[in-house]
């Protein structure tokens, strides 16, 4: 996939910092600076979103990359990995989201989480009562709270990179796990 949109020109502080941080700039960044106040404010969210702690850090990881996975977010997908190195996740166990059906390396949890945000994910929303309680009871109010709007800030920043064009830059190479794809018999065909 090719950037649907030049990237435009980052101010060199910002550029040095995200250098430091990540390696590399990324390409959603400079496709967004084209509006320094959207990219701006999409990086703070971003950040903020990033500091809630009452959900556990692995489980928003796996979120993050189920929604990716379907959405087709190849981007997201491969900072998901290189995030899911920095928060101390077993990679291969990382690896695997995407076809986190056909495996059993997660808990119970991990897959209501996952098949949660896929719930949230999927066009209209498929959530059910049940699935909302189950989590509910087992992670609490707060954590549920920002569960539900980790996805639904993970949907707007998958779906604004893929429309944008914007594809995997490499960073998973910095931890040495391929991109996975999700396999055609999963109840969404991959499109990464």
């Amino acid at each position: 996939m090719a950037l649907r949109i030049a990237k435009a020109e980052l101010p060199t502080e910002l550029k040095e910092n995200m250098i430091k941080q990540l390696g590399a700039v990324p390409e959603n960044v400079e496709v967004l600076w084209h509006s320094p106040q959207a990219a701006q404010d999409n990086l703070e969210f971003g950040a903020k979103v990033g500091a809630w702690t009452a959900i556990d850090a692995g489980l928003t990881s796996f979120a993050h990359m189920a929604v990716a996975s379907m959405v087709g977010c190849s981007w997201c997908l491969d900072v998901g990995y290189f995030q899911a190195a920095n928060v101390n996740l077993d990679l291969a166990k990382a690896s695997q989201v995407p076809r986190w059906r056909e495996t059993d390396v997660f808990t119970p949890l991990e897959r209501d989480v996952m098949e949660y945000a896929e719930s949230m994910t999927e066009t209209p929303m498929t959530v059910t009562d049940e699935q909302y309680a189950s989590l509910l009871d087992r992670l609490g109010a707060p954590a549920m709270i920002e569960l539900t709007a980790f996805i639904a800030y993970v949907n707007l920043a998958t779906r604004a990179n893929v429309a944008n064009g914007v594809a995997s830059q490499g960073f998973s190479a910095a931890c040495e796990i391929p991109l996975a794809v999700r396999p055609e018999t999963s109840r969404v065909a991959s499109t990464a």
